[in-house]
């Protein structure tokens, strides 16, 4: 904390929401939210794309979109439009993996013009959340949130994994070099991060991943044909494919996009919390869910894919605890260039996989502890543990156990929406379990439970009655004492006279 408070002293405008800081400052804490998300843009786009069946220009498009709406989506989050859609906090926001696994499901069943209609609906379920959330906020208290950023937290520790090892299906993965060059990253991150000075330790994370670059250069890993062969510009397309509107797939991603939105309101809380010592509002809370949802309905229309916010990025905004609104819009500036100049995207994308996973992986675990942290804020009782530790234990537990909601007679989509994620089954547990246990202290109204209620009544009664008799019998004792102390004095007195 002392570092902290140093660095704080050192460069206030980067710990300041306003206020511009130097370039010299600026740069680096921008340029390593940028690289510590850019895989997580585009990996998705890239992944839908595959799975799709997509041709090299298709695929193109669709990253070229994911960029782009979260340069938007950023923007808005950094620079609230109307005063009202976008939150005005520190987060960074864009193409997210939390709709991946629904998206793949709904792809391969329906098609992507499906997918992208119900992505419509999905977004409109999101602003429609953000509009109304005074009056649903009820049910997601701290215990709620707090037991959500815990499993996101946790959720993300195999995607780290994944990346050090090379990226799941590459022909090298597991491999010894992946693992060389992800662990040198994280040593160099680490140590930048906790025993460097200045805008070193600031942007621990960006000089950590130039270090891994480097050593996976040494590798071969490295390849930058890419760029020779990407375009200069390029624009989005409208309606590049045709919107299909199908209930069932409509209903799916409306439930997973309210599921999203409480992952959204656990990264604001954790962001907020972890670095400007508060929650967010009602207010930030419902701008930050519209500008989500306004941000979906757009990409619907250009053949992308939605936005959330980004736990690496919270991770990294609690380590720093770097708040200025204008590295947040720098992070979207690059995002926009990167996807209207696709020359730049490829030079992005040249970072391995290994190096992204070393770098992030510490970060993970700062979201889990921000989860802790919010947890415990009204202390850990017995009702809290209950309800964090069965609602862990069913996310958790029915996202590692592939098909556990695919066996004879289990609606698809039930698996859908529940067996993908993590976060959904927690999400929905936690808020059921923190409605049905009774608050701290309350016992269920029962005729045993009245009748140990009125026989405890009696006893304490009964208990009173003897203290007020011993209270009474210790006053007679008293008033006894005060008789024979006079009784003695005047018989001595008396013997006097007769003297």
């Amino acid at each position: 904390m002392s570092d902290t408070n140093e660095a704080t002293e050192e460069r206030p405008a980067l710990f300041r929401r306003d206020g511009v800081p130097s370039a010299h400052d600026l740069i680096p804490v921008t340029l390593q939210h940028v690289l510590s998300s850019f895989a997580g843009v585009i990996a998705p786009a890239i992944i839908i794309a595959g799975l799709c069946n997509f041709t090299e220009e298709q695929e193109t498009a669709i990253i070229q979109v994911a960029l782009i709406l979260s340069a938007i989506d950023t923007l808005l989050q950094q620079f609230p439009l109307f005063g009202r859609i976008g939150s005005g906090l520190p987060i960074l926001t864009g193409v997210s993996f939390a709709f991946l696994p629904a998206f793949q499901a709904v792809g391969i069943e329906f098609g992507f013009p499906t997918l992208l209609g119900a992505e419509l609906v999905g977004g409109a379920v999101a602003i429609l959340f953000g509009a109304f959330y005074p009056k649903v906020k009820w049910l997601f208290p701290p215990l709620v949130t707090g037991t959500v950023i815990f499993t996101i937290g946790v959720s993300l520790y195999p995607t780290a994994i994944r990346y050090i090892a090379g990226g799941q299906g590459t022909p090298g993965f597991g491999g010894v070099a992946n693992w060389v060059v992800g662990l040198i990253t994280f040593a160099v991150v680490f140590a930048f991060s906790n025993f460097g000075k200045g805008i070193v330790r600031l942007g621990g994370i960006f000089f950590g991943m130039l270090v891994g670059v480097l050593v996976a250069i040494s590798f071969g890993m490295v390849d930058p044909s890419g760029v020779a062969s990407a375009g200069w510009f390029a624009l989005p397309r409208l309606l590049p494919f045709q919107i299909v509107f199908n209930p069932a797939a409509c209903l799916t991603l409306a439930v997973v996009y309210a599921m999203v939105n409480v992952q959204l309101i656990g990264d604001l809380s954790a962001a907020t919390m972890g670095s400007m010592d508060r929650m967010p509002t009602e207010r930030e809370i419902g701008g930050a869910l519209k500008a989500q949802g306004l941000v979906s309905m757009v990409s619907s229309v250009l053949g992308g894919l939605p936005t959330s916010a980004f736990g690496q990025n919270v991770g990294i905004i609690v380590s720093t605890r770097v708040i200025n609104r204008w590295v947040f819009a720098g992070a979207a500036v690059v995002f926009a260039a990167a996807g209207l100049v696709p020359k730049l995207s490829a030079v992005l994308t040249m970072f391995p996989q290994p190096v992204i996973g070393g770098a992030t992986i510490s970060v993970f675990g700062t979201i889990t502890l921000n989860g802790i942290r919010i947890l415990v804020r009204d202390g850990l009782t017995p009702r809290a543990c209950t309800v964090f530790g069965v609602s862990v234990a069913f996310g958790l537990g029915i996202a590692q156990v592939s098909g556990s909601l695919t066996g004879p007679g289990m609606p698809d989509w039930i698996n859908t929406i529940f067996g993908t994620s993590a976060i959904t089954p927690c999400a929905i547990m936690a808020i059921i379990l923190n409605n049905v246990l009774p608050p701290e202290g309350a016992e269920a109204d029962t005729p045993i439970r009245r009748e140990l209620d009125a026989r405890a009544g009696d006893a304490r009664a009964l208990v009173a009655d003897a203290e007020a008799s011993d209270a009474e019998l210790e006053v007679a004792a008293a008033d006894l004492d005060s008789v024979e102390a006079q009784v003695t004095g005047d018989g001595g007195a008396a013997g006097e006279d007769i003297r």
